[in-house]
């Protein structure tokens, strides 16, 4: 079967390219030149009308050149997206709860598999429509700075160093590690200080701080451009300080290319081109805002406002040279990805339908989503007991498809709700489960009918499962929801129907455990009275397999927290400020509900033995499990800087690794800090070694307000840990 594909692939790929010869007997369809080579020598052999056609998404074929049709936007969030069934795995921000980039590479991998797999079977069915091609708009990199963002979900958390780790893992699991060929190309965006708010995105104006900039909004890029050398950058909608971004010279131009080394190509947000000058009101005419937009760096427009070109020619605003600088990026990422070759000459021509949601992809969804799951609160319900014999199962998100999958999902094969995992897991068990509603979705919840079948259901059970929070009906894109059509929550809080529900569990005196689901930080109180509380994310496919797995004690939840838990809004400085004063754990003055890093376990861990080793930055620590579970711990790092001024974050993550302990197994645990994280930056926005000293924190999760754990069982602190002032290494 994978003979017959490559054979029919290379046959459609000779059709859809007949190279033409230049002196010396070379053309870009010479496999043996260089990919930026090949791209110059075609971009020269194209007319003024051929080249701006190239500058959008969807550009046509050059049938006298053999050069196909091919559209670049396609999205891979949390799998393949919008192309038919794929294995659809955790949205981001449950990824980012695992803590795991070894996870994050696996799960990378197969999504560039099952991208490779669909692409094969397009190409060789003459199938170049969007959402089929190699070029994913992913991932998200920007900070998750406010829990109301409805495209929070899509980050991974709310932690730069965080965020470039997981965004480092993905991005070369989808890339691949071949030293010629890309195995996709991957986008970091959305560049930049972009997180909403949703309604306003097309005109807003993220006015920042220097200090900010270059302490949270920037790093996570910096290290896709640095460490994954990503293939593109996505421009974001939005203005900073002032500047549209895909029109911003310095951004695009300064920071990304000059400063970082960036080598690939820009594509601007959906229509970002065009808000320039509809949205910003930054140029005169459609004319000026597309050449504004060449000029400063975007080398591709999604949304058709680069066809404007044409006049910004006519009128001198921009040059051919311009084009071609666009253009020659853009062929070269083509070239790099093999679409001009026969497909034996790429490394993953034999992936076919077999790769699609392959039991094996199956398998790592559910592991992902099992490692996901963040146990908030326990008190000593979890895992249910062998004697429970019924379970009442009540919540309006308990049965929901899409609760499961969040923004920029593939279509599952075997989705399974909370509900039918938890159904399923307890029939084997010999359980009886009785599902009941209980609650809408969203609204005030003023009926009484369904909490009364809900109380009668509770009642008759000996633990009630409440899955309850939100789907992407009530946090999601801009104009994607339907209930939100702005996408953005306006508070914290369950529903009121959900709270009015929740309340009336909690009074029956029945064990509760609360799910919670949603992509974005909650405030719920009443839930601390709770027997149990779970977040499960958007969990994807097999997220009730994962919960019942948990639930029943087949796993050990070890997820962390990748954003903060704030009490209310009323903690939250407004949404359209971009100061981080106030934001994240980071720069928090009051005590959250549950801190950035937190999450509890079935099993416990002592910490023991710490030692920093002088001048190395690095340090090690033993962790043991000290229960009777098999279980996983998230050893974290943080800095806790002293003397720093106001502007300056309090703490800060450093590093982190998750480890698999058995039961009594002690192991010592090396990590090493990276020199940027002894550093800090200056309200100018340089950033400057630590001088000094600094206390460093290595737990289970975040050292109280003073800086202390309450005692080893969940962490140790290294006291006055000198920095050199000219290396940024501790001694």
């Amino acid at each position: 079967m994978r003979a017959l594909l490559a054979a029919t692939l290379a046959a459609a790929a000779c059709a859809r390219l007949t190279p033409l010869p230049v002196p010396g007997g070379q053309s870009f369809g010479d496999a043996q030149r260089a990919a930026a080579d090949r791209a110059a020598d075609l971009v020269a052999r194209l007319t003024r009308d051929e080249k701006i056609a190239q500058l959008m998404t969807d550009a046509p074929a050059i049938p006298r050149l053999g050069v196909p049709a091919y559209d670049w936007w396609n999205e891979a969030l949390h799998g393949v997206a919008r192309a038919g069934t794929a294995t659809v795995f955790p949205q981001a921000i449950g990824l980012a709860a695992t803590f795991d980039t070894g996870l994050m590479g696996r799960v990378a991998t197969a999504i560039s598999d099952e991208a490779r797999a669909k692409y094969n079977l397009a190409q060789a069915r003459g199938d170049r429509s969007r959402y089929h091609g190699l070029t994913f708009f992913s991932p998200n990199l920007n900070i998750f700075r406010d829990p109301r963002w409805g495209r929070g979900q899509e980050t991974y958390g709310e932690d730069p160093r965080l965020t470039a780790a997981m965004g480092v893992a993905f991005i070369a699991g989808m890339q691949g590690n071949d030293p010629r060929w890309l195995k996709t190309a991957a986008t970091a965006k959305h560049f930049a200080v972009h997180s909403g708010p949703e309604a306003d995105r097309h005109a807003f104006d993220a006015r920042v701080s220097a200090h900010d900039l270059a302490d949270t909004y920037l790093p996570q890029f910096e290290a896709a451009v640095r460490q994954a050398r990503v293939a593109s950058v996505m421009a974001a909608y939005n203005r900073v300080n002032g500047q549209p971004c895909a029109a911003n010279a310095w951004l695009l131009g300064d920071v990304l290319r000059r400063d970082w080394g960036f080598e690939g190509y820009v594509v601007g947000d959906c229509g970002a081109v065009g808000d320039i000058f509809a949205g910003h009101h930054a140029a005169a005419t459609r004319e000026a805002a597309a050449a504004a937009a060449l000029r400063a760096g975007t080398d591709l427009d999604c949304g058709g406002d680069f066809g404007a070109l044409r006049g910004a020619l006519a009128e001198g605003l921009v040059t051919d040279g311009d084009l071609d600088r666009a253009l020659v990026r853009l062929f070269t990422a083509r070239f790099r990805l093999g679409m001009f070759d026969p497909p034996g000459a790429v490394p993953w021509a034999g992936l076919g339908e077999a790769t699609v949601d392959s039991p094996e992809h199956r398998r790592l969804a559910r592991e992902a989503a099992v490692k996901s799951i963040v146990l908030l609160e326990n008190r000593g319900v979890l895992p249910l007991a062998r004697s429970i014999k019924r379970l009442a199962v009540i919540g309006p998100t308990a049965d929901d498809r899409e609760v499961l999958l969040g923004n920029y999902a593939g279509k599952p094969a075997h989705p399974i709700t909370p509900l039918a995992g938890i159904r399923a897991a307890a029939r084997a068990r010999g359980i009886a489960v009785r599902y009941v509603r209980g609650a809408t979705l969203a609204g005030s919840g003023r009926s009484g009918a369904q909490i009364v079948d809900a109380l009668a259901a509770a009642r008759r059970s000996d633990v009630v499962v409440a899955v309850l929070g939100l789907d992407p009906r009530l946090e999601a894109e801009e104009g994607d929801s339907r209930l939100n059509p702005a996408g953005d929550r306006q508070d914290l809080g369950l529903p009121g129907a959900q709270r009015r529900l929740l309340e009336a569990l909690l009074g029956t005196g029945k064990p509760v455990v609360v799910v919670l689901t949603g992509g974005s930080a909650l405030a719920v109180p009443a839930a601390a009275r709770a027997a149990a509380l779970l977040d499960v994310w958007y969990p994807g496919q097999s997220g009730g397999d994962a919960l019942a797995d948990v639930l029943f004690g087949d796993a050990n939840p070890g997820g962390r927290l990748p954003v903060t838990f704030y009490r209310s809004t009323a903690d939250l400085p407004p949404f359209a400020d971009y100061a981080m004063r106030g934001r994240t754990y980071r720069y928090l003055d009051r005590p959250p509900l549950y801190p950035f890093g937190f999450g509890r376990s079935y099993t416990t861990f002592r910490y023991q033995n710490l030692v920093v080793a002088p001048g190395a930055a690095s340090l090690s620590v033993d962790v043991q499990n000290t229960g009777r579970r098999a279980g996983d711990e998230v050893v974290q790092v943080y800095v806790l800087p002293r003397g720093l001024p106001p502007f300056a974050p309090r703490r800060w993550l450093a590093a982190f690794a998750r480890v698999t302990l058995a039961p009594g197994e002690r192991r010592t645990v090396a990590l090493s800090i990276p020199p940027e994280a002894l550093t800090s930056v200056d309200e100018s926005g340089s950033r400057r070694p630590l001088a000094g000293a600094v206390d460093l924190a290595v737990g289970g999760g975040q050292p109280d307000a003073g800086g202390h754990y309450p005692d080893d069982a969940r962490g140790l602190v290294a006291p006055s840990v000198a920095v050199e002032p000219a290396t940024g290494k501790s001694k």
